[in-house]
């Protein structure tokens, strides 16, 4: 019997329904609360809120600080020869013996050192050699132009990576229809004779079992991928997979700092390796409210590489080809397959899995369509369906209290809950801290009740302490921000300063709204089974 828990189709059992249902049941409590307590007992309502306040200016300043360490060792990181370093591997032991008499002071050239010792004394064949691996890259494509695609490809090509040991799979969808299979076409035309080998991938429309989604698209490439290195004789071991975007862009030292990691670790195989996702390829031309999100969301992502503990895998990733054969690469029923693989792969290899952050990124784009309310509009859609990953706490839960569970109740029970947590404050927090203190006051304007009517200015004192994370993020913002294009004048530098003041609407009309919006449907059983792919317009 196969290992692969798959998330179930059609009706679902009682118990996973409950766990469906759970995190919006969860999010509207916690904004019923806000209006019950304020009826019932005033001072529970403010002592509710006010915890609810503290709490998130406890983590404002927990991820102020995150932001600031994870942003300084992400730019350590790049700075890093990775290629040399990956060259040192090839033969550990003359590499060791040259190196061991430099003086360094950075913890990375002491780890390098203690790395290359690791392996020259292991025996022969214990470590893979650098000269062995491959990467092979699958390239997602559904509607997108060449002037999308163009960029993501010439990235890949100006990797410092040896070019003819990457693979690059281009996976465009049947239901892209003629003009996508001309663009597939072109890009196989001019970039053949650029890597090791270029793959074309058409995924069909309609197969069984499947949502309309991106997991369908690259299970199927992975398995051309599989028949391909197969009949080549190479070692699914040897080869290790990454999924990009159209829009997605690694930095040129991202294949090196994989591959890398990849050999020094003798658990190669029930790791994955998860890039720093940085949504800055558009930003100048993308409008204030996507601006904002975007860099939100890039600092949410630096901040999870420096908490390996609850690190899970997003967007772009990579995870060797054997562990993908066994667990049959991804699941084609979920429109969140990249969050989803996490779980996935932890339920697979028994608990016996974790993300290793890599200090390198890959640039992604802000939200862009072809005017601004269709820009709007595409950037509700992209959270609805991020949010949508709520639908894994029913697939963790149902697990969990599962006679077949083979991951260990202390590990799983934490990750379940913060899962889980992590969807329920996502929707009901920025409401409550904006909404909440006058709550009270409302029900209770005719009392003395001396809580109620001094809890906005108490909320209000805290949350200014808490907007210190608002101006570190907009000081990290400017300095992560690319070349600022020829066609914008100094003024383009001011409104990259003023746009942070629509944060906090940002937060409760796309945060909190989108994921109440996804909550709701699961938890009504109007299941999204469609991903809906972004909008990706490119000024020139």
């Amino acid at each position: 019997m196969s290992k692969v828990v798959e998330i179930p189709t059609g009706k679902r059992t009682a118990k996973y329904r409950f766990f469906e249902m759970l995190p919006g049941t969860l999010s509207y409590v916690m904004i019923a609360l806000l209006f019950i307590l304020s009826a019932i007992n005033p001072i529970a309502a403010s002592v509710y809120i006010l915890a609810i306040v503290i709490m998130n200016l406890v983590k404002a300043v927990g991820i102020a600080f995150r932001t600031v360490q994870g942003y300084k060792l992400l730019k350590k990181g790049v700075r890093v020869d990775w290629h040399k370093r990956l060259h040192d591997l090839e033969n550990a032991a003359d590499s060791y013996d040259r190196l061991a008499g430099t003086k360094s002071d950075s913890y990375a050239h002491t780890t390098h050192l203690r790395n290359l010792c690791m392996v020259a004394a292991a025996e022969e064949g214990y470590f893979p050699k650098p000269s062995q691996i491959y990467h092979a890259i699958i390239v997602t494509m559904y509607n997108e132009t060449l002037d999308v695609l163009v960029p993501t490809i010439d990235s890949v090509l100006d990797s410092t990576f040896d070019k003819d040991h990457i693979i690059l799979v281009l996976a465009y969808e049947e239901r892209g229809g003629a003009e996508a299979e001309k663009v597939a076409k072109t890009l196989e035309r001019n970039y053949r004779k650029k890597f090791g080998e270029f793959i074309l991938s058409k995924h069909p429309d309609g197969l069984k079992d499947e949502v309309i989604g991106k997991g369908g698209n690259i299970t199927y490439a992975g398995k051309a991928l599989k028949e391909f290195v197969r009949e080549k004789g190479l070692r699914y071991s040897d080869v290790i997979v990454t999924t990009l975007d159209s829009d997605n862009r690694p930095h040129k030292c991202y294949f090196d700092q994989v591959a890398y990691e990849y050999i020094v670790h003798e658990d190669r195989k029930r790791l994955s390796y998860q890039p720093v996702s940085l949504f800055t390829n558009n930003i100048w031309d993308a409008p204030a409210v996507t601006r904002v999100v975007a860099q939100m969301n890039s600092f949410w992502n630096i901040i999870s590489a420096m908490r390996p503990h609850t690190l899970r895998n997003f967007a772009s990733h990579s995870q060797p080809l054997d562990a993908l054969v066994e667990m049959n690469f991804w699941s084609v029923r979920t429109i969140v397959e990249d969050g989803h693989q996490y779980w996935r792969s932890l339920i697979y290899f028994d608990g016996d899995y974790e993300v290793l952050p890599i200090r390198a990124p890959i640039y992604q784009d802000a939200v862009l369509s072809d005017n601004l309310v269709k820009t709007l509009k595409a950037q509700w859609v992209q959270l609805r369906r991020w949010d949508y990953g709520a639908s894994d706490v029913a697939y963790v839960g149902d697990y969990l209290f599962s006679k077949k569970r083979t991951v260990p109740l202390t590990s799983l029970i934490p990750k379940f809950f913060r899962l889980l947590d992590g969807h329920v404050t996502l929707a009901a927090i920025a409401p409550i801290i904006a909404f909440g203190g006058w709550i009270p006051l409302i029900f209770n304007y005719q009392s003395r009740d001396l809580i109620s009517h001094n809890l906005p200015g108490m909320v209000g004192i805290i949350q200014t302490i808490a907007a210190l994370g608002i101006f570190i993020s907009l000081v990290l913002s400017i300095k992560m921000l690319p070349p600022k294009p020829a066609r914008y004048n100094r003024a383009r530098n001011v409104m990259m300063v003023l746009q942070w003041v629509l944060s906090p609407i940002i937060s409760i009309v796309y945060s909190s709204f989108c994921a109440f919006y996804s909550q709701t449907r699961l938890a009504t059983g109007l299941y999204m089974e469609k991903f809906d792919v972004t909008d990706k317009a490119v000024k020139k």
